[in-house]
């Protein structure tokens, strides 16, 4: 039950196989734009030390000895895309091969020349940032600039480096633009300095890019090394396994365990869908329906405290709050969103009769409790951020707690299960745990790679924004709108965020959004927390809205479904989540902003008409359809019940205590012989 089948690929497992014999797309076809190579011989071994000494390097200045924050910005970025460079092909199409092109070695002179650049010459820099550049400046922004696009065309497809390419160009055509969009143009020398400065390229996203989240993704890699991912989903099996539909409530469980970690949902999708797919067809979920539920899953993830797929870091830069403020405001909506998805699981599973494991299918409880340990890093983890220590102390606690469980667990198996003697478990067991590590270091660079560039991608989008001003006008756009309507002002911000998060991955699409939408929902009088959290949410769920749906399209791909249908399946199972940002507008109970009172009410009522929206969405409540008429006025109440005001809340609960009476009488539960 821990795994399936794996069928060697040319550059390593290639194909997962369910248990329903479909072939399941492995997450170097679905995650990244290019093949990834399998380096061998000494190029295999250079790039796995040049990587761990990579990461290394951003915990030493993070946690020891810091370095000016330009430098290390240019050096997180460029020794990130010569690393990228050697580890991805050109194309998806080509043969990766175990050695890096000629060409591809080329492109890492310049890897090297920029930051060095900076490095040599970082007083000078700063002086000229008042003075004016010199050729040596501009000729690094320039050449830095396209090395950020071909690094994210690489890693994270087209439409990243295209969406960047559109705005660069917006700043030289922006005199015959219309409306709105006009602006009187920008010499192209102070367009390279501003788009590669510290604010573009080397601004805010990317100091959070090497700062926090290279953090995370490295504690998330080393959690993964000790194997904490197969007790999280072994932990879900026992917990709801047997339950009505229990391998699609497995998956949501094992989303709201691990998530929360990674920063990126198709990521998500596809580490944990090899195992939870084949186990959703085995006991009779469609195809659609079970990629649906691990792709909504796995996007849920990244709204989910306390990482929040990282984007949470990204917002508490920006807003200059807390961010323990960010992860507490973030966990009522995360409740919900799970919530809803765990009903709509069960009610799906109650319209098909679909059953649950058996327990010769699920791991013992007693297995699972002696493997409780595993779950101590996360749980420091949240601990030690509630204490108040700043994430980055965290994140080390976290990784040094799971060294530790490493450490121990080697030794234990070595003298407790093989015989060996202390001297020889001991250095058995550092070995072990030496190459864990490094496994870990060098797992943690290959999958921050995109992140890294696609935060430098959307920095030059930013630098656009703030050089033209377009954030401002779109801000005077909203305004005109919200004249007319606050809400219809609040749904144009909405479909703009979802939009421009579209084929984009999670951490960026949020970037991207806020950097757009952001001002203009807040000079409308939304307050900033409130308009950050509504975009965030928007942004993150691009992952499964159709036309482009990277978690759902990913998720198809593995259980040979429809990927439209199963845009559209996800789309129901996530609808809450459509809604809830809406609410917490209205009132920001829901993002655990006043009495405590109120917040536990707000929570209580959303329930409920969470509840309600999947039985009208399902088309099902209790024990029998419902009609359309009991559909529509179960949205209703639904609706009501997830507005935090006494009056809606009053409506709602009489039309849903209703609906309850009236299903019990029309479906009565069977009473046994």
């Amino acid at each position: 039950m821990t795994g399936v089948p794996v069928r060697e690929g040319p550059t390593g497992p290639a194909d997962t196989f369910g248990a329903d014999g479909v072939v399941n797309t492995q997450v170097d076809d679905m995650e990244f734009a290019s093949a990834r190579r399998d380096l061998a011989g000494w190029q295999g071994l250079a790039w796995r030390a040049a990587a761990s000494a990579f990461v290394l390097w951003h915990m030493w200045i993070l946690l020891v000895q810091p370095v000016d924050p330009t430098v290390s910005r240019a050096v997180h970025v460029f020794l990130g895309a010569a690393l990228g460079f050697a580890l991805f092909a050109p194309r998806a199409s080509d043969q990766p091969g175990r050695r890096v092109a000629w060409y591809d070695w080329l492109l890492m002179i310049p890897c090297l020349l920029v930051p060095m650049h900076y490095i040599l010459d970082a007083d000078g820099i700063e002086m000229r940032s008042f003075m004016g550049p010199n050729w040596q400046d501009l000729a690094a922004g320039a050449v830095g600039i396209l090395i950020v696009l071909e690094f994210a065309r690489r890693t994270a497809g087209l439409v990243m480096p295209m969406i960047a390419v559109v705005f660069i160009a917006y700043c030289f055509v922006g005199p015959w633009m219309p409306g709105i969009l006009f602006h009187r143009g920008v010499e192209w020398q102070a367009a390279v300095v501003e788009l590669f400065g510290n604010n573009g390229v080397l601004g805010t996203i990317v100091q959070v890019s090497a700062s926090f989240i290279i953090l995370f993704v490295t504690f998330a890699a080393f959690l993964q090394a000790s194997k904490a991912g197969d007790y999280f989903n072994d932990l879900a099996l026992a917990l709801v396994g047997r339950a009505r539909g229990g391998p699609a409530k497995v998956t949501v469980v094992s989303g709201i365990l691990f998530g929360t970690i990674s920063g990126s949902a198709v990521a998500n999708v596809v580490a944990s869908g090899a195992f939870t797919i084949p186990m959703m067809r085995r006991v009779g979920y469609d195809r659609e329906t079970a990629a649906a539920v691990e792709a909504t899953s796995s996007t849920g993830g990244q709204i989910t405290p306390p990482v929040m797929g990282a984007g949470a870091f990204i917002m508490a830069e920006v807003l200059g709050i807390p961010y323990t403020e960010i992860a507490l405001a973030g966990l009522i909506p995360a409740l919900l969103f799970y919530i809803a998805n765990y009903i709509h699981c069960d009610l799906n599973a109650r319209k098909a009769g679909i059953r649950g494991l058996t327990r010769e299918e699920l791991p013992r409880w007693v297995d699972i409790a002696r493997r409780t340990y595993m779950a101590a890093p996360l749980v420091l983890l949240i601990f030690v951020l509630l204490s108040g220590y700043s994430p980055f102390r965290a994140a080390a606690i976290g990784i040094a707690a799971t060294i530790a469980i490493m450490l121990g667990t080697a030794l234990v198996h070595r003298m407790g299960l093989q015989g060996q003697s202390l001297p020889g478990a001991v250095i058995g067991a550092i070995a072990e745990t030496l190459a864990a590590i490094e496994r870990a270091l060098t797992g943690s660079a290959k999958e921050v790679m995109q992140l890294i560039a696609v935060c430098a991608a959307a920095g030059i989008v930013a630098g656009v924004i703030g050089l033209t001003g377009v954030g401002g006008r779109f801000a005077t756009m909203l305004l005109d709108i919200a004249g007319t309507s606050s809400f219809l002002a609040m749904v144009f911000a909405m479909v703009v965020a979802i939009i421009l998060g579209m084929g984009v991955p999670t951490t960026a699409a949020y970037a991207i959004a806020a950097a757009v939408v952001a001002p203009g929902l807040i000079r409308i009088g939304v307050e900033g927390l409130v308009a950050h959290m509504f975009i965030f949410y928007f942004a993150i769920l691009s992952a499964i809205t159709p036309p482009v749906a990277l978690a759902s399209f990913a998720a198809a791909s593995m259980s040979g479904g429809d990927m439209w249908r199963t845009s559209v399946v996800a789309v129901k199972l996530g609808l809450a989540t459509f809604i809830v940002p809406y609410m917490f507008w209205l009132s920001p109970a829901l993002l655990a902003q006043g009495e405590l009172s109120v917040i536990l009410q707000a929570f209580a009522t959303a329930t409920g008409g969470v509840w309600l929206l999947a039985c009208s969405t399902e088309g099902w409540m209790l024990n029998g359809r419902l009609t359309m008429p009991l559909r529509l006025a179960a949205a209703a109440a639904g609706l009501m019940l997830m507005v935090p005001e006494v009056f809606t809340d009053i409506a709602g609960l009489a039309i849903g205590t209703a609906l309850v009476l009236w299903q019990r009488r029309a479906f009565p539960v069977e009473k046994p012989a």
